[in-house]
């Protein structure tokens, strides 16, 4: 729930226009003083943390609130861009060898190794991969009319992303600035779940002694024009979107540069990672001499093999560097069931050497192959692009109101106005419990560990906000003696 407001029941309203209600709150300051309430327990801590984060990581959320809302439908743009080179305009009939497919694609593309095929199906083309060393980590890939066998085009691509894909992926997660542009979306995704959490602590807490279903879930609209009726609409947004961003957090972390690695690592760890097939064979095993080079000839008859030994649906094969080595034939289904079953096949023997059922997988694997197609947006097809479409426009707007409220809880009366909004007022961690206080210090530097680009910016944060707070009290502290 991104905010930059202020939850803290301590913080008064702004004030308001009326004149009436100006001249009755100087009445009642020359008459006796205002009560003082003491901020207590975790909230007033929550809140100045929840504001300060607000204003620093609600741009970086914009940002991937938006490249995250372009890439949702890649798909789409894709078949409308590309569609020449992804599908075939008459469907059925039967299909020209995969071989053939692959010398069609060869002769359109004499250079390169040969590293992948993806034979096509339905509407769709078959793809063929060739490496290049100026290439990198991309391929180019020829695209072949499964049908007629006739090439229909060839693209660069990244992982059987086409160009366009590629470009807006790299929009979302680095803004096409490469290793430097990987630290706004690892600090989006490393404070969202912090943001969220705090936001609907503060929420509930402010619904105090007048909780229901309904003032938690639902906009309050009988509140009137001012801070009160967009904080309403901000955190009651917050908590439907709630689940979903919670989701985002956690799945865009596992990918991230910093939090991934220690992620990777304690997988490593709890032998969690994605399996693979063993694909290494020996002399004996596979019957050719590992100099000879491998036939793509030998395609057809390791697919066959495959889907005998019951690998279906879309695959892509991976075809080896050299006869030592078996192919490999994996599932590609993303879309729920998902399907990722793996074998490897002697192309001398056609036999499947080893195989790794998905069903098999560890939980954890599993868990972080969903989580990623669902962020994504491939779990479950055109259902799970809109719900993500829904949370980008939602988090824009949730963001949007919280920038709004700084801007109207601004003082407004003529002897103290200001541009912006008050923030919380700091010490609120002295009314913790000191047990309280301990055991939370060792959880946030826990957690700062794991997720550095959490626990950087909050040390800074915390170093400058100390700084400042020193700096203020010595000058009191010096007025109030020359006074």
């Amino acid at each position: 729930m991104t905010t930059v407001d202020s939850e803290d029941p301590a913080l008064p309203e702004p004030a308001g226009d009326s004149t009436e209600a100006t001249s009755t709150t100087t009445a009642a300051k020359t008459t006796a003083p205002a009560p003082t309430r003491k901020a207590e327990g975790l909230g007033p801590l929550l809140a100045r943390l929840h504001f300060y984060a607000g204003i620093m990581v609600a741009p970086f959320l914009l940002v991937a609130a938006v490249t995250g809302l372009l890439y949702t439908f890649t798909p789409q743009l894709d078949s409308l861009v590309y569609g020449k080179e992804l599908h075939v305009s008459h469907t059925g009939g039967s299909t020209v060898p995969l071989s053939e497919q692959v010398d069609a694609a060869r002769a359109e593309h004499p250079k390169g190794t040969l590293t992948a095929v993806r034979p096509g199906s339905g509407d769709d083309t078959t793809q063929v991969d060739f490496a290049l060393p100026e290439l990198g980590e991309k391929t180019h890939t020829v695209y072949v009319d499964p049908y007629t066998g006739k090439t229909t085009g060839q693209l660069t691509t990244w992982y059987a992303e086409t160009p366009l894909t590629t470009w807006l992926d790299a929009l979302h997660r680095n803004l096409n600035l490469g290793t430097i542009g990987r630290y706004y979306s690892e600090i989006a995704a490393s404070w969202l779940w912090v943001l969220v959490l705090g936001g609907l602590f503060l929420w509930w807490r402010r619904r105090h002694g007048k909780r229901t279903v309904r003032r938690l879930l639902l906009p309050d609209r009988t509140a009137k024009q001012g801070v009160r009726r967009t904080r309403s609409w901000h955190a009651a947004t917050g908590v439907w979107l709630a689940v979903g961003l919670l989701g985002l957090s956690a799945t865009g972390l596992t990918w991230s540069r910093y939090a991934g690695a220690n992620f990777g690592e304690a997988l490593d760890a709890f032998h969690s990672h994605t399996p693979s097939v063993t694909t290494t064979l020996t002399t004996g095993t596979s019957g050719s001499a590992a100099t000879k080079s491998v036939d793509p000839a030998a395609i057809d008859d390791v697919l066959k093999a495959a889907r005998a030994d019951g690998v279906g649906g879309p695959v892509e094969i991976a075809v080896p560097a050299d006869n030592a080595s078996a192919w490999t034939v994996t599932q590609t289904r993303n879309l729920w069931p998902v399907g990722r079953d793996s074998v490897a096949v002697d192309a001398a023997t056609d036999r499947v050497t080893d195989k790794v059922a998905f069903a098999d997988w560890p939980v954890m694997a599993k868990l972080t192959r969903w989580g990623i197609n669902a962020h994504m947006g491939t779990l479950f097809g055109l259902v799970n692009q809109i719900l993500l479409a829904l949370l980008a426009v939602s988090l824009i707007f949730v963001t949007v109101w919280g920038y709004r409220m700084w801007w109207q809880r601004r003082p407004t009366r003529s002897d103290r106005r200001a541009a912006l909004g008050t923030p919380p007022s700091r010490g609120g961690w002295r009314n913790l419990p000191s047990g309280a206080l301990a055991v939370g210090i060792v959880v946030v530097a826990v957690v700062g560990w794991v997720i550095p680009l959490f626990g950087i910016p909050l040390a800074v944060f915390l170093a400058v906000d100390l700084t400042v707070g020193v700096v203020r009290n010595r000058r009191a502290a010096g007025s109030a003696a020359a006074g």
